[in-house]
């Protein structure tokens, strides 16, 4: 009999330790930002910021992955802040293979070996949660055989995350004492609820079948397919995709062809967000491949954002308000984002940032992101952002703000990665078309039904 699967208990043990690897270095950076307040001294923001880089840079696992986060939610913190912590590259060391043969027994019990034809000893990706493996299955389409990647987390990563998260409150509780544009209460709530989801691979497996359902009829995007069988909590077995990174791919194919790349990657986050309320929050270049044929794989199905069709509408609306300055109408589109008690100030402060993300789809016309949406211009603008919020006493972001915001920000940087010259306005108004929040809900109610979320 198989053995029962891992549960990973958070135990006092994992977290104390935990505690000792990060403590030194965040508490370090937090302690010198509070003697800062207390002295009543005027810190290097500059000096501090490469202080927070290297507190999280000597880290690996989930902190690292919350950094990366950061760094792409320029509201959270100030533009020194986010420009260090984007330095950033989760690199986590491949786990060797006796973790693997005793992670692998702890799954799937001691004969786990027979079960598969093949199972490669060194990792062939290593990532903030755990590692993938290449495998061979015995079953494949008409009986052949089949190629498989089994993601295998490491372990007492429930201490890890939960000793993690509790030292990013003292970052954010010694970056509020110095910046009190943001207050970011419900931003670190949101990336605590991520997270732990992501430790669940029953819940990604979820997802997984999720994608394939809302992508189905899209011909430019791949989704694997769960092996149910060969996997657990702790360990996910689906189908290998073969591709090429798309860094690879951008710096050798004509211009056609990475735009077409750029219009797969556009549908693949934007379909399921506008037919559905979903996002994929974690547009990371090691989360998807391409294709000879120019479609994509998508993959990496563990940060993912379910939004109330309310929102989804807000977002729309939001555009429409930009397009005709309806102040009315982003007003309702903001409080339908979670904002609320915003003054006019307040709003036109974040219309600034709202023109700045939405400026690529108000043209008519193929252009590239970056004739508006460069990385200067976005410091700029960030800048600009931030010092009026903190002259306006701050804002609290909703949680829902952080993911999209991120893959907003994740995309437009892969955009422009590729250099795609496309015509976003009508790529946008494809994707929005006919779209009916009662539609939505109805189907987004369907889509969670059906794979088991709801």
């Amino acid at each position: 009999m198989p053995k029962k699967p891992s549960t990973g208990n958070n135990t006092l043990a994992g977290r104390v330790k935990r505690y000792a690897q990060v403590g030194g270095a965040i508490g370090g950076f937090a302690a010198r930002i509070a003697g800062e307040r207390i002295l009543g001294r005027k810190g290097d923001r500059a000096r501090n910021a490469q202080g927070l880089r290297m507190a999280f840079g000597g880290l690996k696992g989930p902190l690292m992955k919350v950094a990366q986060i950061l760094s792409t939610i320029p509201e959270a913190l100030p533009p020194e802040y986010a420009q260090e912590l984007s330095q950033l590259q989760a690199n986590a060391p491949h786990m060797g293979w006796p973790f693997v043969n005793r992670r692998m027994t702890a799954e799937l019990g001691e004969g786990w070996k027979d079960k598969f034809k093949s199972f490669s000893r060194e990792a062939v990706r290593a990532a903030s949660l755990g590692q993938v493996h290449k495998a061979v299955a015995h079953d494949g389409p008409l009986g052949g055989e089949r190629e498989l990647a089994c993601k295998l987390q490491y372990p007492d990563m429930d201490s890890v995350v939960e000793a993690d998260l509790r030292q990013l409150k003292l970052v954010f509780a010694a970056y509020r004492r110095i910046d009190p544009a943001i207050d970011p209460t419900n931003i670190h709530a949101e990336i605590t609820a991520r997270l732990k989801e992501e430790l669940d691979y029953t819940n990604e497996a979820r997802n997984l079948a999720l994608f394939r359902h809302m992508l189905a009829k899209e011909k430019g995007v791949h989704v694997p397919e769960v092996i149910a069988a060969l996997s657990t909590k702790r360990l996910l077995s689906m189908t290998w995709l073969e591709g090429e990174a798309i860094k690879d791919v951008a710096g050798k194919a004509p211009q056609k062809i990475r735009d077409q790349i750029a219009v797969n990657m556009f549908r693949a986050w934007y379909v399921p967000f506008y037919k559905y309320g979903v996002i994929h929050g974690d547009p990371h270049l090691g989360n998807y491949t391409v294709r000879a044929d120019t479609t994509i794989n998508l993959m990496d199905f563990g940060a993912i954002r379910i939004f109330d069709p309310v929102f989804v509408k807000g977002v729309i609306d939001l555009f429409l308000a930009l397009q005709t300055g309806d102040r009315a109408l982003a007003v309702s589109a903001y409080e339908a984002w979670g904002f609320t008690g915003l003054s006019n100030e307040m709003i036109d402060t974040l219309n600034i940032w709202a023109a700045f993300l939405y400026a690529p789809l108000m043209e008519d016309r193929p252009r590239l992101i970056e004739e508006t949406n460069a990385a200067a211009q976005g410091r700029e603008t960030v800048a600009k952002v931030h010092g009026e919020l903190r002259r306006l006493g701050g804002v609290k972001p909703p949680r829902e703000f952080v993911l999209m915001d991120r893959a907003a920000i994740g995309l437009g940087s892969v955009f422009m990665h590729l250099q795609a010259e496309v015509n976003w306005h009508r790529l946008f108004h494809d994707t929005i078309a006919g779209f009916d929040v009662n539609v939505m809900a109805k189907a987004q109610n369907a889509a969670l039904m059906k794979v088991g979320l709801k």
